[in-house]
């Protein structure tokens, strides 16, 4: 059988990606070899190898449940493998957050923080982190949210000023403001990197090279995980073909067997021997593991009109959450909701669905309505159930889907999970089992509205692309809150975002769109001249201002560019179907990488058009209409 190429031997044939060999020759800060770990009937790792050089970037990829996080844990020292060998340069200063810190036995955030510094180190060094977080130091741990939790790791791991970070799933729990700060903050670091995360902007953003954990064994390839997808697909298309040529092989062996000329008298012991190695073969083989079903259950069509908020506002005390909005929502819009944590998103939510009632306005809900929701804290699973009793209610064994029943086992399959998980309690999940587990609750539900708090939390990429895809096809409303800049790009149709006092503003589009209107971020900026515009418009004396019109550029743009959107479309289009086929790696190495490099281009030319048309069109409707 044909053995699967790794990432090294690709890059020795020309595929664009960057030979190992070629990189320094410094030696790694940490050098894991060999690494076998066990869980459950199948090894979770198997012979894995992770190398990492000072200054590396390295995205750490792979499904749930593959041991991303066994190996970071492993590279820190916390656990043992079941063979292997683990080497750290002498001296170097390793620091790892965990996907779920535990602050309990410190009093306060300074006490925890204080604890992860090094013998050398001033106590100043722990009070400045927590600051760079948004953190006083004097809070105490007992009484933390998730996203201060995760802030007080964050300045924890960066607190000593490690040669090395291991950080598994960073961006969970943290708004947007803080994940653009600590992207930020991470790309001006010297320390080497190790990132697991679900967050693709992130990952794309900050690694250089790319681990693929699969199966048992991690794959790198040498360059950032905005060009992996394409390199790990063909990989995989490439691994289908060779198996699919084994079974032939081994059909045409066993016919021999049967029917060969001397076959029934005296087979040929050598031909037998290679039939048996070619079984042995298959049968050693663990195939991809396949997608997630992620399938909604929808109801009867609502109205036309979903929600309306007119002139809504809410308060508690004196903090205005929301003030004087108004807002329709039409059955089949993607709504997302963004700012940072604290700013009132959930509230807002919950008036938008009619949880909450406002103090002043009036919200109208449409006819028909029928919600499905998935809460961000995971409140409503039991760690005492299992995988089945979460999703029966603990009646049986058996689920209803749509009016129709299915075994509880068959249901779970379609969310990645094995028969023999029925009975596992939840409190030994994985943070993306729990996810999907989530997923597999609300989407059971017949519903014609979903409202998605935090649905991309703890979700591997694969699940991830399931979802989107879900939505894409949903005939329903869908309300999101997330921090999944990728995700809300992808998903919704518009944004709003708290432009503070209570004041909140819808953006058509999704959220790279909303950051070209606004010319600001989520931040609490305000963005410059909106506002006062407004306010001052009555005392304008100078009527010929507003009339302002568009250039000779700006018409010529306006006009030409749905062409040009349209051209880059067809050419993106072409590529995929190129990329689609599956011989062009094994077949032409040069040209693979040619038109995977071509299609990024193509994509961000097409987003710079789109962006810049948007701008153009606001701006004619803005002329007109003044």
């Amino acid at each position: 059988m044909p053995r699967l190429q790794t990432s090294r031997q690709a890059a020795a044939i020309g595929t664009g990606f960057a030979n190992p060999a070629s990189r320094s020759m410094a030696p790694p800060l940490i050098q894991l070899t060999d690494i076998a770990a066990r869980f459950g009937r199948l090894p979770l790792l198997d012979g894995a190898d992770l190398a990492v050089s000072a200054g590396e970037r390295i995205a750490l990829v792979g499904r749930n449940g593959s041991g991303k996080s066994t190996l970071l844990k492993i590279a820190a020292g916390l656990i043992e493998p079941d063979r292997g060998t683990r080497f750290v340069q002498p001296g170097a200063m390793i620091r790892y957050l965990r996907q779920e810190p535990d602050l309990v036995g410190y009093a306060t955030t300074f006490a925890y923080v204080e604890a992860g510094l090094g013998p050398a180190d001033d106590s100043y060094k722990a009070q400045y982190a927590l600051e760079q977080v948004g953190l006083s130091g004097s809070e105490e741990t007992d009484r933390l949210s998730g996203g201060e939790i995760r802030r007080a790791a964050i300045a924890q791991t960066l607190a000593a000023d490690p040669d090395i970070l291991l950080l598994d799933e960073p961006t969970n729990h943290l708004d947007l403001p803080t994940i653009e700060w600590l992207e930020a903050t991470l790309a001006g670091l010297r320390a080497a990197i190790v990132l697991i995360s679900h967050d693709r902007r992130f990952l794309e953003t900050l690694s250089r090279a790319t681990v693929w954990l699969d199966r048992g064994r991690a794959r790198r390839v040498d360059v950032g995980f905005g060009r992996f997808e394409a390199w790990r697909d063909a990989q995989l298309a490439e691994e289908e073909i060779a198996q699919h040529k084994l079974d032939r092989k081994i059909a045409a062996e066993e016919d021999w067997v049967r029917y060969g000329v001397t076959a029934r008298r005296k087979r040929n012991v050598r031909r037998m021997a290679n039939l048996q190695d070619l079984r042995q073969q298959r049968s050693a083989h663990r195939a991809a593991e396949g997608r997630a079903v992620v399938q909604s259950v929808q109801a009867e069509q609502s109205g036309a009109r979903a929600i309306e908020a007119k002139g809504i506002g809410k308060a508690f005390g004196e903090r205005q959450i929301v003030k004087d909005l108004s807002v329709r929502i039409m059955r089949g819009d993607r709504l997302g909701i963004v700012g940072p944590n604290g700013s009132g998103k959930t509230t807002l939510v919950n008036l938008l669905t009619g949880a909450l009632p406002p103090d002043t306005g009036e919200i109208r809900l449409g006819t028909n309505l029928q919600t499905a929701s998935l809460d961000q804290k995971r409140e409503s699973l039991e760690p005492s159930w299992t995988v089945s009793e979460a999703l029966t209610g603990g009646r049986g064994d058996t689920v209803t889907i749509g009016g129709q029943t299915r075994h509880v086992t068959a249901y779970m399959k379609d969310f990645l999970f094995q028969a023999e998980q029925a009975r596992t309690p939840l409190n030994v999940l994985s943070g993306g089992e729990r996810g999907r587990l989530m997923l597999a609750r609300a989407l059971a539900k017949p519903s014609n509205m979903l409202v998605l708090d935090e649905p991309t939390n703890d979700l591997d990429m694969e699940t991830l692309d399931v979802l989107e895809e879900m939505l894409g096809n949903y005939t329903g409303t869908v309300i999101l809150i997330s921090h999944d800049r990728d995700f809300l790009d992808r998903v919704v149709s518009s944004v709003i975002v708290p432009e503070g006092d209570g004041r909140w503003t819808e953006y058509a589009g999704g959220y790279s769109d909303m950051l070209a209107q606004r010319k600001a971020d989520v931040a609490g900026r305000k963005p410059a001249g909106r506002e006062p515009a407004r306010e001052k418009a009555p005392a304008q004396v100078q009527p010929k201002a507003a009339k302002r019109k568009l250039s000779f550029h700006e018409k010529h743009a306006l006009e030409t560019l749905p062409s040009e959107i349209a051209r880059l479309q067809t050419d993106m289009r072409r590529l995929q179907t190129q990329l689609a086929d599956p011989d062009l790696y094994a077949r032409d190495h040069a040209a693979f990488a040619r038109a995977t490099d071509e299609l990024t281009q193509a994509q961000a030319q097409l987003a710079t058009a789109e962006e810049r048309w948007l701008e153009l069109e606001i701006l004619r409707e803005e002329i007109e209409t003044g």
